[in-house]
């Protein structure tokens, strides 16, 4: 009995200490998957076990959203990219875990055990654990399926930050997408359907548009484990001069004079197959794939685009390196091999965006992922409908529109590629005669000399110089013996004294940015004279418009749709104009190379520039012609309202005063940028524009002006109302220095003086224009400035950029 006894306590051991199956057994009968990874699918229990055959042996892990949201303010696009992940599988008994290695500190060095002390510093992450379930000569089988299915995109946390409800990954409404799921020799690609139920039944409003019932949302994971290249890429130190993206990390056997943080650019492997000839075959060319789900003629111009690139590689000295192809239909536009160009749809307008996949260790692009909003096209062909008022009958045999459009996308493909072979914008490009893809391009578009529109130069139709100056710079393969430190530096010499310039996003995106050649959607290489020429181009197209820009047959209330975008065609030249008040040259220069560090603006510059912002807010220039006003009813039914339409105060009718408000909130929310004020303070000093004199302009412009009549005297109104409610909240806004507050609190005593000297004698609307004035006068902190927020979205809609 004893026996018995022990014998049954015993078998919990007996049982584990028994050999595991081998892999041929466990897997009798299943479909196996050749490749990188060998895998198995066992659709009876829908299940994907997955082969293990190197353990501590770095792979790249990439994952990826081939099946998306189509909300671009969501952000969940088909081809959307996940993180870049160097991973390695590590065995101890029966538990194997994926564990990425910390390559932000790391060390340079020959040393094992140098690079031990920093790798033992910091943390690692596990990205997951897995159970051995087999096992045969050193290989292992675990079962992938909870690994593939779990929200690995972080979809849930993405839709919550959003505010656009609690969706939570549901696995009895998810499963393996075995279409997309394949395995080559070094890629193994696994695909699954992830469905995100909705715990609380509370949705947003971008998640309704977009889905067919808001009581889940089912996208697909796409899952890359990617051998990594070999060891013989030359990682290129960044040159801020470059405009190449960096990678950044801490090398910790930096000689303690040498900086710790190290940088990295990222670019395609590319390579001549003779190094020293002026031209030369690559090795391996670069290729991208054009989404073949792509219509004409909307393909023929992406790819014409596109292969602009191969301009700058012939300047770098290369021949036939860079091309762009029709995806064939066998190939999966997720696979890590391609280099994409998806054309995605979206439920509303969105950013365009290029991504890479990129080796962490290295800064080598492993696959470029390009992706094309849809409707932006269309947005195109509004704004150059509403420019043209071209629908006398019908479309016009010569359709302008479309063929500024399609300029627009080739210019569009040859941007988007530019960010996946490792280049950041350029926002100078524009005043060296288009220098770059890599600014963004405003259509440029002057009248001719019989007072009619030129669209003949809309966009550019090649890569610029700047580009080449950058592919050459990145990619050039330099012939044995060369100093390459030495050669480079020379390549970004030459290009500034031949006058190209490189400048950021940080530089021209920022609300108080001061370079006055930086600019996003502009033209010219005077902002200020530019702003006068949109001008021209605004008022010829406001006179012109009515019925003929909308088709015959479309609802009259459409008119609001393509006047929206010529009332504010203007809304980016001003915000480059208004970078010259208070602006100053500079570069980004290193010690002893040559460029201007910095370089004081003007005081003529800036004021120039200031008077043509100041012309843009007369009451005439704001106003609405009442026989547009007349045309445009309230809408039908079946056709809603939305952000692209003008803010309306007026109920259903068209409102006239609310355009112009907008209008004239702009310009000044760019001018009273608290960063923008606390500088010219300190530039007046230096002989520039102060903050004084510009008060005086702005207030002798609106508040001391001749009185208007009509629509127009309440639009000069409501434009003071707008310039008091900045002056009131900078007056008391404490990121502001002591001195603009000062400046501003004796500007609003001068200004309220004026006013009570005006109250005597003013009259109807305008004496209760003036008593408002005074009233709001008494409580500086309830101004709360729009910081233009009214505006109807001018650049694409959503979170990413362009």
């Amino acid at each position: 009995m004893r026996k018995s006894i022990l014998l049954l306590l015993l078998l919990p051991f007996f049982a584990a200490a028994q050999k595991l199956p081998t892999i041929e057994d466990k897997t009798n009968g299943l479909k196996k998957y050749e490749g990188y990874f060998p895998f198995y699918w066992d659709e009876n229990s829908n299940k994907l076990w997955l082969e293990i055959d190197k353990f501590d042996t770095e792979f790249l892990y990439v994952v990826s959203l081939p099946g998306g949201l189509g909300s671009n303010d969501i952000g969940l696009d088909r081809g959307l990219l996940g993180e870049d992940r160097v991973v390695k599988f590590s065995k101890t008994g029966r538990k194997v875990l994926l564990i990425q290695p910390n390559y932000s500190y790391r060390a340079l060095s020959n040393s094992a055990a140098e690079r031990r002390a920093v790798e033992q510093a910091f943390a690692q992450t596990t990205v997951w654990g897995f159970t051995v379930e087999a096992e045969s000569n050193g290989k292992v089988l675990v079962d992938a399926t909870d690994f593939l299915l779990r929200d690995a995109m972080k979809v849930s946390n993405t839709i919550r930050r959003m505010r656009q409800g609690n969706y939570v990954l549901d696995k009895t409404r998810s499963a393996m997408y075995l279409p997309r799921t394949k395995n080559f020799p070094l890629n193994s690609e696994l695909e699954v359907t992830v469905t995100y139920a909705n715990s609380d039944g509370e949705v947003g409003n971008y998640v309704q548009a977009v889905t067919p019932s808001t009581e889940a949302i089912t996208l697909r994971i796409h899952h890359s484990l990617v051998q990594l290249p070999d060891n013989n890429y030359k990682p290129r130190v960044f040159d801020p001069r470059s405009s190449y993206i960096p990678i950044s990390f801490y090398d910790y056997a930096s000689p303690v004079s040498d900086p710790i943080e190290k940088y990295y650019i990222i670019r395609h492997r590319l390579n001549k197959k003779d190094p020293s000839a002026a031209k030369s075959e690559a090795v391996k060319p670069i290729i991208y794939y054009l989404d073949n789900g792509t219509p004409e003629p909307i393909r023929s111009a992406l790819l014409e685009g596109g292969k602009w690139w191969n301009q700058a590689f012939e300047a770098a000295g290369y021949t036939n390196a860079f091309d762009v192809r029709i995806l064939p239909d066998s190939a999966d536009p997720m696979d890590i091999r391609y280099n994409m160009i998806n054309w995605v749809h979206r439920s509303t307008r969105g950013w365009s965006y290029g991504a890479s996949v990129v080796d962490p260790r290295t800064g080598e692009i492993i696959k470029g992922q390009v992706s094309l909003g849809s409707l932006r096209v269309r947005q195109d062909y509004l704004i150059f409908s509403g420019l043209l008022s071209p629908y006398e009958t019908g479309i016009p045999a010569n359709d302008q529109m479309l063929k500024a459009a399609l300029a627009r996308l080739r210019q569009l493909s040859a941007h988007e590629i530019g960010h996946t072979i490792g280049l950041m914008h350029n926002y100078a490009a524009s005043v060296s005669n288009r220098a770059s893809v890599m600014d963004y391009p405003h259509p440029t578009i002057h009248l001719n000399a019989q007072g009619e529109m030129d669209f003949s130069n809309v966009y550019d139709d090649k890569i610029g110089d700047w580009d080449k100056v950058a592919v050459t710079w990145g990619y050039q393969d330099f012939p044995a013996g060369t100093n390459e430190a030495t050669a480079l530096n020379t390549i970004l010499v030459d290009a500034n004294k031949r006058g190209l310039q490189f400048i950021a996003d940080r530089d021209a995106r920022a609300p108080g940015g001061l370079h006055p050649q930086a600019h996003l959607w502009d033209n010219g290489v005077s902002a200020t004279e530019e702003l006068k020429e949109v001008m021209k181009v605004r008022a010829k197209a406001l006179n012109e418009f009515g019925e003929k820009n909308i088709r015959p047959g479309m609802p009259m209330a459409m008119l609001e749709d393509a006047l929206v975008p010529v009332y504010f065609y203007h809304r980016y030249q001003i915000e480059a104009a208004v970078k010259l008040v208070g602006g100053m040259y500079y570069s980004y220069a290193l010690r002893g190379d040559g460029q201007i560090i910095t370089k004081q603006m003007s005081k003529a510059e800036q004021l120039a520039a200031l008077v043509a912002i100041v012309d843009c807010i007369d009451p005439k220039v704001l106003q609405i012609p009442d026989r547009i006003a007349a045309l445009i009813p309230p809408r039908p039914s079946g056709y809603n309202s939305s952000r692209e339409l003008f803010r309306k105060r007026t109920g259903l009718s068209f409102d006239q005063l609310s355009p112009a408000e907008t209008a004239a909130d702009l310009p000044f929310s760019f001018l009273f940028n608290s960063e923008r004020l606390s500088r010219m303070v300190q530039l007046e000093l230096k002989g520039g524009l102060g903050l004084e004199e510009m008060l005086r302009v702005l207030i002798d412009k609106t508040f001391k002006a001749p009185r208007r009549n009509g629509i127009e005297a309440l639009i000069q109104q409501q434009t003071e109302q707008v310039l008091l409610t900045y002056l009131l909240a900078s007056s008391v806004d404490e990121n502001n220095s002591y001195a603009v507050r000062g400046i501003l609190t004796k500007a609003m005593n001068d200004l309220k003086k004026y006013i009570e000297l005006q109250s005597k004698t003013a009259t109807g609307t305008y004496a209760g224009h003036l008593q408002l004035v005074v009233e709001r006068m008494k409580n500086p902190s309830a101004a709360k400035p729009t910081i233009h927020k009214e505006i109807p979205p001018g650049a694409p809609i959503g979170c990413e950029e362009d």
